[in-house]
């Protein structure tokens, strides 16, 4: 049975673009031409840009308060903060200057796996209406696994760009989008994200002969 991926309506989505962090980038063992992963990450980026959607970015980094703050009880975590790793205002905790925020923008700094749990960004996305989120990050076993399970619980619309998200264990990764992301998102790469974009009802609507008439009357009564 073939399966129709939905149509995107740019106005009730966001690309969350997460832990795309210099540090971070570099510190991913055997990462295949990063330069193309974020050449490509940027491409989305202009592409949801310019129908009109939000662009939220998503950064781990952490205070003197935050270390403190972890519990032994976190594996991962816990060694974060007793070695003072990834303080927040370090350069390379930076959004990757590559896919740099623009005015306008979501950014929010988290200090766990997750892009929902520590920060107020479902909050910031409900308020702009947002309905649906388009996934891109490193590494798809860390934030991608943790952001997207979250999601789904809180009834968001999922798509994960494919050729957008990257880990470490490529058997890991390929387990993650073939065996369990699917359940929960729809799996597309930046070009069908494009062809989405185009399709949209959006941009349907605003290129209707009918419509243009009558958005145009509408000015010249209010004027």
């Amino acid at each position: 049975m073939t399966v129709t991926t939905p149509t995107l309506d740019p106005r009730t989505t966001a690309l969350l673009v997460m832990d795309y962090q210099q540090g971070i980038l570099a510190s991913l063992p055997g990462l295949a031409d990063p330069e193309a992963l974020l050449s490509r990450v940027a491409g989305a980026i202009t592409d949801m840009r310019a129908h009109g959607a939000t662009i939220a970015y998503v950064r781990v980094g952490f205070t003197e308060a935050d270390w403190a703050a972890i519990p032994s009880a976190n594996k991962t975590f816990s060694f974060i903060g007793r070695q003072h790793l990834m303080h927040h205002e370090e350069p390379d905790t930076a959004v990757h200057a590559q896919l740099a925020p623009e005015p306008g923008d979501i950014t929010v700094r988290k200090t766990r796996f997750g892009a929902l749990s520590t920060t107020d960004l479902d909050r910031r996305l409900r308020d702009r209406g947002i309905t649906t989120l388009v996934v891109a990050g490193v590494t798809t076993s860390g934030v991608v696994l943790s952001t997207v399970t979250d999601a789904a619980d809180r009834d968001y619309r999922l798509y994960i760009l494919s050729d957008g998200v990257t880990d470490p264990d490529p058997r890991t990764h390929e387990t993650l989008m073939t065996g369990v992301f699917p359940r929960l998102a729809h799996i597309i790469d930046t070009a069908e994200l494009r062809s989405l974009l185009h399709e949209s009802p959006l941009r349907a609507v605003s290129s209707s002969p009918s419509v243009t008439s009558a958005t145009a009357t509408s000015g010249a009564d209010g004027g």
